[in-house]
C-alpha cells in the first residue's frame, strides 16, 4: 500500500441494493489510513466511458476500486485501454459474476483491504467482436432467460427461477451452431453455446470446472440437450458433468455462427439476437488487486 498515492473509486450508484453512501465512507477511512488521495467517480449512464477516460488521464491513479457489478468493471477495463493500473473490486451490483468467480472475502471492510492490498495478478479478458467479456457469454436459452428476467419486476435468484419455465416453454431450441476453432469446423446443435473465461455464472452454478481465468485460453461449452439431472448437478456444483450433456472445446480464438439469429448475452447482460461472433483471448489484459485463491 505504500506506493499508492491516488485512488479512484468508481461507483455505480444505482446497481444492486447496497448503500453506496455508507460504502464510500468506509473506503475513505481506509484511504486516510494509507495517506492517499481519493477521487470518486459516479457513473451516470451517459458518456461514462468518455468521462472516465478523461478522469483517469487527469489524475493518473495508482489504484482503481470498482463498487458495482460486472458492468462497472467492464466500463473500467474499457477505459483503461493499455494502461496498467491495478483494479480492486467491491461487488455491489445486481450481477457480480466476476467477483463470484474470484471468491472475494464476504465483508466490505475485507474487500476494501483486498482492493488496496499488495497482491496483484494478471487476468485474461475475452474479446467478442471487440466487446469485453470478463467471465461468461452465451447464445441460447440462458440469454433468453436473461432477456425475460430483465423485463420482470422480481430481482435475484427468485426472479431467474420464475422466468425459467416460461423461457423453456417459449424457446425454439435446439439451435444449430457452426464453431470454427483449432483449425477445425464443428457443426452441432444444442440448447446453448457458452464462451467461458471462468468457471461459473454469477449465480454460482459451475459449468466450466477446468476453466482458469489466467491461463491465456477460453472454453466453448456446447450444451447439447435439456437434461434436468445434469442441470441440477450444475446448480449443486457437482462438477463431473456427462459429456453427452456438455462438450468442451478449449482454444484461444474462434468464430461461432448460428443458422439463424439467436439470443446473445455478455456477463449477464442481454445484448440482442446475433448470428455470429468472433472470439479471441487477450491474455493478462487486466491487473487485478487481490489473490487468485481458487486459480
Amino acid at each position: 500500500m505504500g506506493n499508492i498515492k491516488t485512488v479512484l473509486l468508481v461507483v455505480n450508484p444505482i446497481s444492486g441494493d447496497l448503500d453506496k453512501t455508507h460504502l464510500s465512507e468506509q473506503v475513505k477511512k481506509e484511504i486516510i489510513e494509507i495517506k492517499a488521495n481519493l477521487v470518486v467517480f459516479y457513473t451516470q449512464g451517459k458518456k461514462d466511458a468518455l468521462d472516465l477516460d478523461k478522469t483517469i488521464k487527469e489524475i493518473n491513479p495508482d489504484r482503481i476500486i470498482c463498487a458495482g457489478g460486472d458492468g462497472t468493471i467492464k466500463l473500467v477495463a474499457e477505459a483503461l485501454k493499455s494502461r496498467r493500473i491495478p483494479v480492486g473490486i467491491i461487488p455491489a451490483g445486481s450481477a457480480n459474476g466476476l467477483a463470484t468467480n474470484l471468491g472475494l472475502p464476504p465483508s466490505i471492510q475485507e474487500q476494501i483491504k483486498t482492493a488496496l492490498g499488495e497482491s496483484i495478478n494478471e487476468i485474461d479478458i475475452i474479446l467478442l467482436d471487440n466487446q469485453i467479456c470478463l467471465h461468461m457469454s452465451d447464445f441460447g436459452v440462458n440469454a433468453e432467460l436473461i432477456k425475460n428476467y430483465e423485463k420482470s419486476s422480481v430481482r435475484g435468484k427468485l426472479g431467474y427461477l420464475l422466468q425459467s419455465i416460461p423461457t423453456l416453454v417459449e424457446s425454439e431450441y435446439p439451435f444449430q451452431f457452426v464453431i470454427e476453432a483449432n483449425n477445425k469446423i464443428v457443426e452441432t446443435e444444442g440448447i446453448l453455446v457458452a464462451i467461458a473465461n471462468a468457471r461459473s455464472y454469477g449465480t454460482g452454478a459451475t459449468v466450466n470446472p477446468k476453466g482458469k481465468i489466467n491461463d491465456g485460453k477460453f472454453e466453448i461449452l456446447i450444451f447439447k440437450n435439456f437434461d434436468v439431472i445434469e442441470i441440477l448437478k450444475t446448480l449443486r456444483n457437482e462438477v463431473e458433468l456427462d459429456p453427452d450433456f456438455v462438450e468442451i472445446l478449449q482454444t484461444t480464438e474462434a468464430r461461432i455462427s448460428c443458422i439463424k439469429p439467436v439470443a446473445f448475452q455478455i456477463d449477464g447482460e442481454f445484448l440482442a439476437e446475433r448470428q455470429d461472433v468472433h472470439v479471441k483471448i487477450k491474455p493478462g489484459a487486466l491487473l487485478l488487486a487481490g489473490p487468485l485463491l481458487h486459480w
